[in-house]
């Protein structure tokens, strides 16, 4: 792709993420989105085929801006726990300008076939982004050496659930998915350090287990 194509998707991605801010996906077209940046239509699905495919853009984006956020606040953080809720609270910050319509890209995420789906092969990309971001901020923790393979994951699956509680959350800057937060990553953290315990260890051995089962 030449650097005046570069331009042009840039500029596009910019003016439909921007729509979907202000007016919401479902009323975003490519039509409009193509009259806004003075392209054809056509050019525009050459860009981006269909609006899914924007809506990976804003994934990436999403999780770049998290993952920026993220490295800042976990220098301030040794342990587990207030590294976890700066991890997450650093997601919702990135997710904060899309909460009005954040039910719209769910909706549009949660069917089996959808390309859009964070586990669809589309996604792959911003998934290990996303999970990345949890590999951070585990590293340099005391998290039994055994989770170290699995807890980033876990913990991005745990963090899809925050984002789905997250956007039904009508309290003023959604205070709740705040204050469900710093309860939950203390309780993580302290949970976590159970497993060193002979009898709790098997237990978190069959929980791994099923989570790879699952999983893979």
């Amino acid at each position: 792709m030449t650097i005046k194509s570069e331009q042009t998707r840039q500029k596009v991605a910019d003016i439909a993420l921007r729509m979907f801010r202000e007016i919401g996906f479902e009323k975003t077209t490519m039509r409009a989105i193509a009259t806004e940046a003075g392209i054809s239509v056509g050019n525009a699905y050459y860009y981006f085929a269909s609006k899914d495919e924007l809506v990976q853009e804003l994934y990436g984006r999403i999780q770049a801006d998290h993952a920026t956020r993220a490295t800042v606040a976990l220098q301030q953080h040794t342990d587990l726990g207030p590294r976890l809720k700066a991890t997450l609270h650093s997601g919702l910050d990135a997710m904060a300008p899309y909460h009005r319509f954040g039910a719209d890209f769910i909706t549009t995420a949660i069917r089996p076939a959808s390309s859009v789906s964070p586990f669809s092969p589309g996604s792959r990309a911003a998934r290990r982004s996303a999970v990345a971001i949890f590999e951070s901020t585990v590293a340099g923790t005391s998290v039994p050496k055994k989770l170290r393979a699995d807890l980033p994951e876990m913990l991005w699956l745990a963090y899809l659930g925050i984002t789905l509680f997250w956007v039904h959350d009508t309290s003023a800057g959604q205070r709740r998915t705040r204050a469900l937060v710093d309860g939950a990553a203390p309780l993580i953290a302290r949970g976590l350090s159970l497993a060193r315990l002979p009898g709790v260890g098997k237990i978190i051995d069959d929980v791994l287990a099923l989570s790879r089962s699952v999983r893979h």
